[in-house]
């Protein structure tokens, strides 16, 4: 007997395409899209499903254990805070909400009803991150020193009149879009920061939300994160280098129009001078999504708490809202 709970997704744009490609034959019971005809599509794709235009349908399913939710920003919380009251365990596209007063009412509900929420920083998974993870694990990096990543894509015509380009829809620009990811690469690498410091511009796109942002995080050790974030790339791009005393790590690349995607190891040598180089690539793309929901039905079978969860999303949406708000925050200051 399959332990997989019956699946209901509630979004079925681009996101929720990728995470039914993921699941298990037979898992997914309802999609649900504002769009019917959107829901309608990957329903055919999957033996019993069935397809709505209500999510509290699909919450309340009977046959449903679960829910991903991979809707615009500004829906994500809602949705997932009526997940939970109606006893369901949430998988929660990033970047989870566009507020830190709607992860704790998240957070309270998730707890009232014993359910558990995963938030999907997917890029987690990706094989260099793992790889890279593997490496640092293992000491070769010795003392950690600092992370510098930039991320960024150029837009497409029409893009300034995009969901992403509505606040009232994406919540902010570019730095909840992909700068989230980045925060949270650089968090698992260099623990929790303690200043935030950093601004947002708009310097191309006609829009009232940001295309490029600057980010500077240090932590209680000293230790720093430098992260741009940009819609402004023009070629689409994908880097993060790790330091440490030892040795520096450098993942490149995401696939498709990001590249190949390489993990670049350079050790440094006794005497120092060039350091003893490896490379690895993964020219066959990545398996991140399907590692995530491996995890999630793992989460549930033993119902532990989701890493990342709520705790990660926090973490990196106090970076968000206090760039937004225009603050310098460090530990010992009012929150924003």
């Amino acid at each position: 007997m399959s332990t997989t709970p019956g699946l209901a997704l509630i979004g079925c744009g681009l996101i929720g395409q990728k995470r039914l490609a993921n699941l298990p034959p037979g898992s997914i019971k309802i999609t649900c899209d504002l769009n019917l005809e959107k829901a309608q599509r990957l329903a055919v794709q999957a033996p019993g499903c069935k397809a709505t235009a209500s999510a509290d349908e699909a919450f309340n399913a009977p046959e449903v254990g679960a829910v991903i939710i991979a809707t615009l920003n500004t829906s994500l919380a809602p949705l997932a805070i009526k997940a939970a009251k109606a006893g369901k365990h949430v998988l929660l596209e990033k970047p989870a909400a566009v507020r830190l007063s709607e992860l704790t009412a998240l957070e309270t509900a998730a707890q009232e009803n014993e359910v558990l929420v995963r938030v999907g920083y997917n890029h987690r998974y990706h094989p260099a991150c793992l790889k890279a993870l593997e490496i640092l694990r293992s000491g070769a990096l010795g003392p950690m020193m600092f992370v510098r990543g930039r991320y960024g894509q150029g837009g497409r015509l029409g893009y300034e009149k995009e969901w992403r380009a509505d606040p009232k829809l994406s919540g902010g620009g570019e730095l909840i879009d992909q700068g989230v990811h980045l925060i949270d690469l650089a968090r698992l690498f260099l623990g929790e920061f303690d200043q935030i410091e950093g601004h947002t511009s708009t310097l191309f796109w006609d829009m009232p939300v940001e295309d490029n942002a600057f980010i500077s995080l240090r932590n209680a050790h000293g230790n720093t994160a430098w992260l741009h974030v940009s819609c402004t790339e023009w070629k689409n791009l994908f880097s993060l280098e790790i330091y440490g005393r030892n040795a520096k790590l450098h993942w490149e690349g995401l696939g498709g129009s990001y590249g190949v995607e390489r993990l670049y190891h350079y050790q440094m040598r006794p005497q120092m001078g060039p350091p003893d180089t490896t490379i690895y690539e993964y020219p066959r793309g990545d398996d991140s999504w399907k590692l995530e929901m491996v995890e999630f039905f793992e989460d549930i079978r033993l119902m532990r708490t989701p890493v990342p969860g709520l705790k990660e999303a926090r973490s990196a949406l106090q970076v968000v809202e206090t760039l937004y708000a225009g603050k310098f925050w460090a530990t010992g200051a009012e929150r924003p």
